[in-house]
């Protein structure tokens, strides 16, 4: 898996594909079996290597300088900018936490349920192995261009300022986070589609958040949908991660028949959002 990033309260970079992780080893629920770790605190996905969405193929190559594209790259940064400081900002640096437990409860408020390894133990083992698979989708393109990122071009500051080193030898185009947040946005949506609307607009606030943290340009977020597009496709090919959407959609009716409520602060999550970064046209 090539520069797939993941940040951990720690910020203990690993390897030199830029692994940054967190949380303890996965114990499966009692009817699925244990999915082994690739790094620490990160499981397996489902695809096999060759059936990952080739970005490199897939996506055309990042702006050239002097283009619009780049001009409106800029432009979004520049306003995404004066977020710095507001709950949006802060936002934006929880939604750079890839690890688990905290990474689990992104979409809690948007499913109204908790998402849990005690409540929803398949549906945690889910999230966790697609998103190996989403971000390992940005990886060949990421290689290939070494695109710099915001803060690199723009000297001002970061939302994760300890992930900065990390961030200068991993590439900015396409965006691994966004990738992994559509992913989960799709699949939660098949897994909840009553809340289908509210998840996929979590889903593209998780993305924006890389802008409005200045570690990604706009472009950036908008070509890595379609390697998470891709890469559900791909999914449900593959009759482990069926096994556990099923188990996941039962879960979750468990768990809102007891009525239990989402483990985050929804009203500040909504409070958050509503501060709207700029986005493209």
């Amino acid at each position: 898996m090539k520069c797939l990033r993941f940040r951990s309260t720690t910020r203990v970079a690993g390897l030199a594909l830029v692994w940054l992780v967190g949380g303890a080893g996965f114990a499966a629920a009692d009817d699925a079996p244990p999915v082994p770790e690739i790094h620490p605190g990160v499981l397996m996905g489902y695809l096999p290597k060759t059936t990952i969405p080739d970005s490199l193929a897939l996506l055309p190559p990042p702006p050239t300088d002097g283009s619009a594209v780049l001009a409106m790259d800029e432009e979004i940064s520049r306003t995404n900018l004066a977020l710095k400081g507001t709950p949006r900002w802060d936002l934006a640096a929880l939604d750079a936490d890839l690890s688990f437990p905290s990474a689990a409860g992104d979409f809690a408020c948007a499913l109204g349920a908790p998402v849990t390894q005690a409540d929803t133990p398949r549906l945690y083992q889910l999230l966790r192995r697609a998103m190996t698979d989403g971000g390992s989708s940005t990886g060949k393109a990421k290689e290939n261009y070494m695109r710099k990122r915001p803060f690199m071009v723009n000297k001002a500051p970061t939302c994760t300022p300890g992930d900065e080193d990390a961030l200068t030898h991993n590439g900015s185009y396409p965006s691994g986070h966004t990738a992994i947040g559509w992913t989960w946005a799709l699949i939660l949506s098949e897994i909840s589609p009553e809340q289908s609307q509210a998840i996929l607009a979590r889903g593209r606030a998780f993305g924006q958040s890389r802008v409005v943290c200045n570690v990604h340009w706009e472009s950036d977020v908008i070509e890595s949908l379609t390697l998470a597009a891709g890469t559900v496709a791909r999914l449900h090919d593959e009759p482990a991660f069926l096994a556990d959407l099923d188990a996941a959609k039962a879960e979750l009716a468990a768990v809102r028949a007891k009525k239990l409520a989402p483990q985050r602060d929804c009203k500040a999550e909504a409070d958050a959002l509503a501060q709207q970064p700029m986005q493209a046209p």
